[in-house]
């Protein structure tokens, strides 16, 4: 099943169900938004499924419209921003052949096993060798970051806001879970979305440490929510268009299959921790990508578009770059 979030004609929030085609989009009646009918649903012990399916009277809409008129939302959304909470995972896809190769070259150059490696090559193989367990136990622990709160989070076609003190924004095609905490304080996914977490590369390689700084940026989550199974193999394309030209464009793949964490290993890192299972929460986790623009030399600009299109997941998601206008300055904490 596949939801959005849209504003109708007089511009009120409603929930839809978007047709297999994916030409229309079919309003949910009795339920303004995403998180009341996942709410609905835990209250009342119904699947989230069964209940869009109830209630399934409302009009319909040409989705495309939608898309172009900038009235589809972000998928979910907590009516208290502070309550969502945005954060990620890397280093979690096989990537290239010649990232692999690279980091055995170096290994055999050394002599070690271990020694030689980069903390990011050595969380990446720790992942390869361990992120897929099948005895029923925690696997390899993945990295972890923290993003911000739902305030974060843009919707599809709206800008992403690089800081003024940015020294790069650059693009990260992902899968995105989306969660809910029940009144228990058990994780209940929702669903995945498509996802650009976009981040400050050139601030994070100055050194890795700065990784926390160049995350804390916007990102943008949508236009859908997939509720089914997740196919294991997703193949898609991420874009870069300067002046309506595309400058940039590479395939990225996803998915348990091309992953070297599971899923539930990276659900499982995420949610051990009591703080992340408060119930009436919502979380979206971004669970990495092996694909970026700057690792091919390419430097946005403002007004560049981003493109992240993968048809299992439905309609593209497509956000323009624009430098924020400076918001802080020295000096600007002052004493009680």
């Amino acid at each position: 099943m596949r939801l959005i979030q849209f504003l109708d004609d007089t511009h009120a929030p409603r929930v839809g169900q978007v047709s297999p085609d994916g030409t229309t989009v079919r309003e949910v009646t009795g339920h303004a938004s995403v998180y009341d009918l996942a709410s609905y649903a835990l209250a009342h012990q119904r699947s989230l499924d069964d209940l869009v399916a109830a209630h399934l009277g409302g009009r319909s809409y040409d989705y495309a419209k939608l898309l172009d008129e900038l009235r589809v939302l972000a998928p979910l959304r907590h009516p208290d921003p502070a309550h969502c909470l945005v954060t990620g995972t890397g280093l979690t896809h096989t990537g290239s052949a010649s990232a692999r190769d690279a980091m055995h070259q170096k290994q055999a150059a050394a002599g070690d096993d271990d020694a030689s490696l980069t903390d990011s090559m050595r969380i990446f193989r720790w992942g390869m060798e361990g992120g897929r367990p099948t005895d029923g136990r925690p696997g390899a622990q993945p990295e972890w970051f923290y993003k911000g709160n739902g305030d974060m989070v843009v919707a599809p076609g709206a800008p992403l806001h690089s800081p003024a003190f940015a020294l790069d924004g650059g693009e990260e095609p992902e899968l995105v879970g989306l969660y809910l905490i029940d009144g228990e304080g058990c994780p209940r996914r929702i669903g995945f979305a498509l996802g650009n977490e976009f981040s400050d590369h050139v601030t994070e390689r100055q050194n890795y440490l700065y990784l926390a700084h160049s995350k804390l940026r916007q990102c943008a989550i949508g236009p859908e929510i997939w509720t089914g199974p997740l196919p294991a193999d997703l193949r898609g394309t991420s874009r870069i268009r300067r002046n309506g030209n595309v400058i940039w464009e590479k395939p990225f793949l996803t998915g348990e299959a091309n992953m070297c964490h599971s899923l539930a290993n990276l659900e499982y890192h995420h949610f051990k921790y009591a703080a992340h299972r408060r119930p009436g929460d919502v979380h979206m986790h971004f669970m990495g990508t092996a694909t970026l623009s700057v690792a091919d030399g390419i430097r946005t600009e403002p007004g560049d578009e981003f493109e992240i299109d993968l048809p299992a997941l439905g309609a593209a998601l497509r956000n323009p770059l624009k430098v924020a206008d400076a918001e802080f300055a020295m000096g600007d904490v002052r004493p009680l």
